[in-house]
């Protein structure tokens, strides 16, 4: 049973605007926002002065492993660390075992999350060089979108098939989220420097192997095959420069929709390809982590030409990245922190908290069509999450919530503190502590 919560002296961050409110809750519900809401009865008063109320963190793109990974995370266990750092609705993709291939494969995650979730979740329907007919069964309305690695990453997704590719761009009714980076780019890179250093490389190999030649290419070619056929891409994890032209930086909203897309994760902005240094496989991901394009990354973000603020969560367990380079596999665990990092940047003064809240929330909502999620609005489902920017958040092995319980920020001090979350009118995350009594919600679509 949903609470009524009464959020009084907020300072809310809503589409645009820092206002200061009180926010009234009914059957998870956001009935009202006012100035003066004292007078209306609740048993759950939160004291809210001094802090700012966000819409909740929308996180299009995580892995969360479950099923068959499950030595590496929960549903359960990520969904733990998306809370305690306010993020209160995410969208798993299908690379877990078995692959979700089958309408049947992806309806058992969902099955999973609602006895287990205390975030709001969505799962994407994965694609393959030979399942054209199952992933038009997709139901869109109740479905994030359909995922195609155009570039293998992690696991055995990988369409690499040019006729598949343009039937399903042709065909998909829907929001189609790619992978971008050239294969046979990767394969060949791999070859030259297992050849040329063998087991002795040089710290950044990572950022060579997988470079910007490899991200452009394929991304170019997604959106040509989205522009060919009208097709409504999501291009995910834009990690170069030479990427941004693709791109129109007109707002998406649903009052001005663009088909084509792009997100930016966390990782990407945060870290360089110096930092192979000190962290090594702990920043290995795909795409890379390659040298001197953050800044640029912020900047295309802050312009419009990205749509979303992601992390690509993808947990392994320490002994897993304790291997060689060659044998390590690549990801890391972002989700407990997205928004303490995207706060830094505000603390630094290169983004406002109104555009953190666009980017992390706002727009995730527009671009996937999400019904009733994503804003501070009367009628909108409540899922909020209260920040104070006068404490900071210290990152230790004993505060984080995701099963493999290590983190690439670990000995980080953020300039900020997620203090409560609520998903769906439920406070699930309250000064460190979890109600886990009530579970989050599937998410639906408008479309």
């Amino acid at each position: 049973m949903s609470q009524t919560i009464l959020i009084l002296n907020a300072l809310v961050v809503n589409e645009g605007k820092i206002t200061p409110s009180d926010v009234f809750i009914k059957d998870g519900i956001i009935e009202q926002i006012g100035n003066d809401l004292s007078h209306l009865k609740t048993k759950k008063v939160i004291d809210a002065t001094g802090k700012y109320l966000l819409p909740g963190v929308i996180d299009d793109q995580v892995h969360f492993r479950e099923p068959g990974l499950t030595h590496k995370a929960t549903i359960a266990t990520e969904a733990k660390a998306a809370v305690a750092g306010g993020t209160t609705s995410f969208m798993e993709m299908p690379n877990t075992v078995p692959n979700a291939l089958t309408q049947t494969l992806l309806e058992d995650k969902y099955q999973i999350a609602a006895q287990s979730s205390l975030a709001n979740y969505s799962f994407f329907m994965g694609a393959s060089n030979d399942n054209y007919e199952e992933a038009m069964k997709t139901d869109i309305k109740n479905v994030c979108g359909l995922k195609i690695f155009m570039g293998s990453s992690t696991g055995n997704m990988l369409v690499d098939d040019k006729g598949v590719l343009d039937k399903i761009f042709a065909n998909f009714s829907s929001l189609i989220a790619t992978h971008c980076e050239d294969e046979a780019t990767v394969k060949a890179n791999l070859a030259k420097y297992k050849e040329q250093f063998g087991e002795n490389i040089p710290y950044d190999i990572h950022a060579l192997i997988r470079n910007e030649e490899a991200c452009y290419k394929s991304s170019e070619m997604a959106v040509e095959l989205a522009k060919k056929h009208k097709t409504r891409l999501h291009i995910l994890h834009i990690s170069t420069a030479d990427e941004i032209s693709l791109f129109s930086n007109a707002l998406y909203t649903k009052e001005k929709p663009k088909h084509i897309t792009s997100e930016v994760c966390v990782h990407h902005l945060w870290f360089d390809a110096d930092d192979y240094k000190t962290l090594g496989n702990q920043i290995k991901c795909n795409p890379a982590i390659k040298h001197g394009h953050r800044e640029k990354l912020l900047q295309a973000l802050l312009d419009d030409h990205f749509d979303v603020v992601a992390t690509d969560h993808a947990p392994h367990t320490w002994e897993e990245k304790q291997q060689s380079y060659w044998q390590a596999p690549s990801g890391l665990p972002l989700v407990q922190h997205s928004l303490n990092v995207m706060l830094e940047f505000y603390k630094q003064g290169k983004i406002s908290l109104e555009k953190i809240a666009q980017k992390m929330s706002h727009s995730v909502a527009d671009c996937f069509q999400i019904e009733r999620r994503g804003y501070i609005r009367e009628g909108y489902w409540a899922d909020l999450t209260l920040v104070d920017l006068n404490q900071s958040t210290l990152v230790t092995k004993e505060s984080l919530f995701a099963k493999c319980a290590w983190s690439p920020f670990e000995g980080t001090e953020f300039q900020s503190k997620i203090t409560h979350t609520i998903v769906s009118g439920n406070v699930v995350f309250a000064n460190g502590k979890f109600d886990e009594s009530v579970k989050g919600q599937r998410l639906k679509f408008d479309r």
